[in-house]
């Protein structure tokens, strides 16, 4: 978990490192202070960067706990590994023959590798909420779209996170015997009567592509909470002001 503490840890410099001009995003210049745990009529450029940027930090710290611990993938249905979409007719072939258990050890390993490789994403992540500006957190809070947020992240970072993620699937698919159970299930498959088609699929390219996507789909969700509010996400009182004020630009 060293990558989790180094995304609170930079998360946190990089919030209280926020000093851009503080202009309104209201006209409404005039209302009058408000208390913790309120909501605001305006809310100033420098607090609408901090208040997302406090609201991503805590979106991926959680994102990336939940995924990187043992059946973080595998136990979650949402972003469960399965076969490869061109390898599902193996396992329909197996375990119509009594060979479900191969499966199974398989779709295992595929995910404790993905599990393995998330927590790299810290340090990605940390370097683009450094590069966040004023104009991307304000387009973020106020565009309307429900994850808006997990988007900037997917432009910003989803080549990177390849290339970190990548390496480290490869050495957990080898560490939790992938290759073996996949030539075992492969080998299998092939030997079963009017087989002819060779099935070939790179699963250190679709693991990494699969983690890839089932952490942003998690951070999705963890944003989702905080623009809805959903179990008290708004923890703070910048969050529930920033995101407040966010809430009344849609009525």
């Amino acid at each position: 978990m060293k990558g989790l503490k180094i995304l609170s840890l930079a998360s946190c410099l990089l919030l209280f490192s926020q000093c851009d001009t503080l202009s309104q995003l209201s006209t409404d210049s005039g209302s009058a202070p408000t208390t913790s745990g309120s909501t605001s009529s305006s809310v100033s450029s420098s607090e609408a960067a901090s208040g997302i940027k406090q609201a991503l930090s805590q979106g991926l710290d959680r994102s990336i706990k939940s995924l990187s611990v043992t059946d973080g993938f595998l136990g979650n249905a949402a972003v469960k590994i399965l076969m490869p979409p061109e390898a599902q007719k193996i396992e329909n072939a197996l375990r119509t023959v009594g060979l479900g258990s191969l499966c199974d050890r398989l779709i295992q390993s595929l995910n404790r590798a993905a599990e393995s490789a998330v927590d790299e994403a810290a340090p990605v992540f940390v370097s683009a909420l450094s590069k966040l500006t004023v104009r991307d957190a304000t387009n973020i809070l106020l565009s309307g779209q429900q994850d808006a947020a997990t988007q900037f992240f997917k432009r910003t970072t989803a080549d990177e996170l390849g290339k970190r993620f990548s390496p480290i699937v490869e050495g957990a698919l080898g560490k939790h015997h992938v290759a073996q159970y996949w030539a075992a299930a492969v080998s299998q498959y092939n030997e079963l009567p009017l087989v002819n088609e060779k099935i070939e699929t790179d699963l250190t390219k679709y693991v990494t592509g699969k983690a890839i996507d089932g952490l942003f789909l998690q951070v999705a969700q963890e944003e989702l909470k905080i623009r809805d509010n959903l179990g008290g996400a708004r923890t703070t009182p910048l969050l529930q002001k920033v995101f407040g004020y966010a809430d009344k630009q849609k009525k």
